[in-house]
């Protein structure tokens, strides 16, 4: 099944549900605090532990966890920020029965802490004891494992309230990931996340976790009787024969993926550059977009932008590929070429296409849409539906939105896909998928995941040209686990 990404109203609904239908709050509440305890015992070794509670539900969870890991034979007190404020977190304090001292202003050497002063609900920042902690934390984050999030970390948007904010080595958090645990810098302040399942039912929801679980039913794999037609043709447009490596990077992107056809389209200087470096890639030359048009007019799917240039013939080229009918992926110099009259580029378009700008990019196509965004998903979906069209907007966190409200997060990012080219690659990853018939959303995704797989396979050292000789490996363990 896809995993959700919940916001906190939609996790107080699926909280507020269960204990209509009957199963009282301390029951979750114990439920939570027992499955922190076991991830601390299950990640680190046996030191003494320090519980930071505070006055609400996330405190609640916090005394659990501590009798918990006492009973598993940990050496364990409470620092409570105050006396419980909710009754279920009355409850949870009732039972603990160890030492309880007001909350501190240091973190110790050899001493493992649990943050449960606040959960992903908190709408202020820090004050006090709570905000002196969470400036100390900073040396101190292989020491902290927080509760829900942590302390001072909005659940909704993963950004810091008034700036400041625990961070931990581990979160575990209940039911769902929320936007804090996918988006940055919260995802980084949450470092390792476990979701623990406190048997919450199902929420409606558009807004997932980028996976396999969402895709890979839909995976274009090849059958018995495929042949290279039947698996797709994608064209590739290449630039002037001074910039074509990005042409030649997307177009193996899409061969690897899968796309049976591959065809660079280039000016015909550029021909004996591509042709000198591409073997099963084909290569056709154009030199106006009516050639091109005719060129590609067979073409399931076709990448514009890389290496193309910005300016009118570029405009032209890609009015001339809408014709065809193609699915188009629109990158790098196609999305610049519309930042004056970006209504043409969406007049143009169909939900069959897909942009993928980075936030340069977006912001000359959407101005401003990032900044007055609460985050990068919500812009992004209004992107997706200004457009008409997926928009895939990368970064650490890429986020890809489809016009019908479909939303997902990459929470596989890697630090090493920031080299020059690896756009191109997901471009024609995204592309070879479309190719072979894949929805554009389920595409725009499944290529997202699998070239920050391919980056994190390799490691220090990647350049784009790694990439899509990584992509088999990628796609073999995909094929095993269908």
């Amino acid at each position: 099944m896809p995993r959700e990404i919940l916001t906190c109203a939609e996790t107080a609904a699926a909280d507020r549900a269960v204990i209509e239908a009957g199963t009282p709050g301390t029951v979750l509440m114990d439920r939570a605090g027992k499955a922190v305890a076991a991830a601390v015992a299950e990640r680190f070794p046996r030191q003494p532990v320090v519980v930071l509670c505070g006055t609400g539900n996330n405190g609640g969870d916090g005394y659990v966890a501590a009798r918990e890991l006492r009973e598993l034979g940990w050496t364990v007190r409470v620092e409570a920020l105050a006396p419980p404020s909710t009754d279920d977190a009355r409850d949870a304090a009732s039972k603990w029965t160890g030492e309880t001292s007001p909350i501190g202003g240091a973190f110790e050497p050899g001493v493992l802490y649990v943050d449960g002063l606040f959960g992903a609900g908190l709408s202020r920042p820090l004050e006090g004891g709570a905000l002196e902690l969470a400036r100390r934390a900073a040396d101190a984050v292989g020491q902290i494992v927080a509760i829900d999030v942590p302390s001072g970390l909005s659940g909704d948007t993963g950004q810091p309230l008034g700036g400041q904010s625990f961070h931990a080595a581990l979160t575990v958090t209940f039911h769902r990931r929320k936007i804090a645990h996918a988006l940055e810098p919260g995802r980084s302040l949450c470092g390792e996340v476990v979701v623990a399942d406190i048997g919450l039912g199902a929420v409606g929801t558009q807004l997932y976790e980028n996976g396999p679980e969402l895709w890979g039913a839909k995976f274009p794999w090849p059958g018995p009787q495929s042949h290279k037609h039947a698996r797709g043709r994608l064209v590739v447009v290449g630039g002037e024969v001074w910039k074509t490596g990005a042409a030649r990077l997307a177009a193996r992107g899409g061969l690897r993926i899968g796309a049976g056809l591959v065809t660079v389209l280039s000016p015909p200087a550029a021909l004996p550059e591509n042709a000198a470096q591409l073997e099963a890639i084909m290569l056709r030359p154009f030199e106006i977009d009516l050639e091109l048009e005719a060129a590609a007019a067979n073409a399931d799917a076709a990448v514009i932008g890389p290496g193309a240039g910005v300016g009118a013939s570029t405009r032209a080229n890609l009015l001339a590929l809408v014709r065809t009918g193609a699915a188009l992926v629109v990158d790098a110099d196609a999305l610049t070429t519309f930042q004056d009259r970006p209504g043409d580029l969406f007049n143009a378009l169909d939900r069959d296409d897909v942009l993928t700008p980075h936030p340069g990019e977006f912001e000359r196509l959407f101005p401003g849409l990032l900044k007055k965004s609460p985050h990068r998903i919500a812009a992004a979906q209004e992107a997706a539906n200004e457009a008409d069209s997926v928009v895939l907007l990368k970064g650490p966190d890429t986020v890809i939105a489809a016009p019908d409200g479909r939303t997902a997060v990459n929470i596989n990012g890697s630090p090493w896909l920031a080299t020059a080219g690896s756009g191109d690659v997901l471009a024609g990853f995204i592309a070879g998928l479309l190719a072979q018939g894949m929805d554009s959303f389920e595409a725009a995704c499944a290529g997202a995941w699998i070239h920050c797989e391919c980056a994190t396979a390799h490691g220090p050292g990647l350049i784009a040209e790694d990439l899509p000789g990584l992509a088999p490996a990628v796609l073999a363990r995909l094929y095993a686990a269908r």
